[in-house]
């Protein structure tokens, strides 16, 4: 079994980011990591920051299935997907290295985004689409191919498990637990009057499910679309297909900081 000690670190390239990048190297040449540049040798790939930097490690090492994904703080903030910080190596060390079992590797679910059936994106918190100019937009919703609902409002918002507690949480969505493979839709201030009629609740869907939404191409919207926290503009916008991806990302949790942890810690 090749040893698991190969080490990315990711950082944005402000000063402050950089800073610390250099901070936990320095620290961790107690322990035996052996740091890289190049993120496609690495088998552990860490974020230095918060949520946000986490995100952004996922995405610009293009989910790696071969790796272990980990969340390094560098505030006393309370963060999702970091379970370690930047003062302490040694419980990181202790994490990556340890036999016993103190630590569990968990494997988080993808969304996978078809845009067009010509574009493909992962997604490990949220899609969302909504209208980039000062108008409401309409699109059809179907589940399984057969069409559920036509929709007018703001937008449409699809999560994962662990993008639960973000966005779709503000949207009076549920809390899902991320050892339950599903997706959740949202709406995102729809219209419900006499003349249009939605659902107005969040959807989960089981895995092996497709939402597909279905924009009106008789209306110019100029949809601007959010892959977790990425931006992404794509004028001619006609279908979009979403299912849970067969990939996975893997990441070190620690028992004692565990999802329901962070729940608790956040939201009470």
């Amino acid at each position: 079994m090749e040893k698991r000690n190969k080490i990315y670190f990711f950082t944005n390239r402000e000063p402050a980011g950089l800073n610390s990048k250099a901070q936990i190297e320095t620290l961790i040449q107690h322990y035996d990591f052996e740091v890289t540049d190049n993120h496609q040798t690495a088998n552990i790939i860490a974020s230095i920051g918060g949520d946000g930097e986490f995100l952004q490690a996922v995405r610009k090492t293009k989910f790696r299935q071969d790796a272990i994904y980990v969340g390094i703080a560098t505030d006393n903030k309370k963060h999702f997907y970091t379970d370690f910080h930047i003062d302490n190596p040694e419980l990181l060390n202790k994490a990556l290295n340890s036999e016993d079992d103190s630590i569990e590797v968990r494997k988080y679910p993808l969304l996978d985004v078809n845009i067009n059936n010509e574009m493909r994106y992962l997604c490990l918190n949220d899609f969302y689409i909504k209208s980039s100019i000062i108008k409401s937009m309409s699109l059809d919703v179907l589940i399984d191919d057969q069409k559920f609902e036509t929709f007018r409002g703001d937008g449409m918002l699809i999560s994962t498990p662990t993008g639960s507690t973000g966005y779709s949480k503000s949207l009076d969505g549920a809390i899902i637990d991320p050892l339950t493979r599903c997706f959740q839709m949202t709406e995102i201030a729809s219209f419900n009057n006499n003349n249009y009629r939605t659902i107005g609740n969040a959807i989960i869907l089981n895995e092996g499910r497709k939402l597909s939404l279905i924009l009106d191409k008789l209306e110019d919207y100029y949809p601007i679309m959010g892959l977790d926290n990425e931006a992404l503009s794509i004028q001619n916008t006609d279908t979009i297909d979403i299912t849970l991806s067969k990939q996975i990302i893997k990441t070190v949790k620690v028992k004692e900081n565990s999802f329901w942890n962070k729940v608790e810690r956040t939201f009470l």
